[in-house]
């Protein structure tokens, strides 16, 4: 069974069907994806459309990340609609049908709230590795940890986690479009709504695939990024 886990896909669907192809997933594969299914992309209907479909396979562990958070809170009142709009919700609006003359939330299917709201889970972890969209206090147990770090910490000043684990997390974009590992740590948010690639990585055997919006892909070993 492979464990792979991808970053950050941001509405970008044809990176997102790029990357599957290159990847072929069998049926014993478990895909984690790291948060971040909306905004910035052009086409966040149709990544959450992906990502049910996979899940009800059972393969699928979808992480929450900050933009489903604010999304999800977009709900709650124009302030929040507004912050969230100007963050990219404008674009993912614009993938949905409209009303009148402009996008509004009546026009998201109930079954993509459910999808963010409660099938999506904060952090998983396996034997040797612990998947979280953000980053962690690395003092605390993962059921410890508290949402501004599982959503919202930065990929900076990393160490090591109590758990002995490595940590894989997206959220913190690397405009090079390259992964950084740091052997404990390693970021596979690589600027997929912007210049760079959506990346997949195969957590047991360092295999990464990386595709783009226009349909490039290229692969490599995670170990490649190790610093020197």
């Amino acid at each position: 069974m492979r464990i792979l886990a991808i970053g950050d896909i941001h509405g970008c669907s044809m990176a997102w069907d790029t990357l599957l192809f290159m990847i072929k997933p069998q049926t014993d594969d478990l895909i984690i994806t790291l948060g971040d299914y909306v905004d910035r992309g052009p086409d966040s209907n149709g990544v959450l459309e992906r990502l049910i479909t996979l899940h009800k396979t059972g393969q699928l562990v979808a992480l929450r990340g900050n933009h489903e958070i604010l999304m999800l809170e977009a709900r709650n009142s124009p302030e929040q609609f507004e912050a969230w709009f100007k963050w990219g919700g404008e674009q993912t609006l614009a993938s949905y049908p409209t009303i009148g003359k402009k996008p509004k939330l009546e026009t998201i299917p109930a079954h993509h709230w459910e999808f963010m709201e409660n099938l999506c889970v904060n952090y998983w972890e396996t034997e040797h590795h612990f998947f979280v969209h953000g980053n962690v206090d690395r003092h605390l147990p993962l059921n410890q940890q508290s949402p501004e770090q599982l959503f919202g910490a930065k990929f900076h000043y990393v160490k090591p986690h109590i758990s002995g684990k490595t940590m894989v997390c997206g959220h913190t974009r690397q405009t090079s479009g390259e992964p950084v590992n740091l052997g404990y740590a390693i970021c596979i948010d690589t600027w997929v709504y912007g210049q760079g690639w959506l990346t997949g990585l195969d957590v047991n055997s360092g295999q990464i695939w990386q595709a783009n919006q226009i349909g490039d892909f290229r692969t490599g070993w995670i170990d490649q990024f190790k610093p020197i």
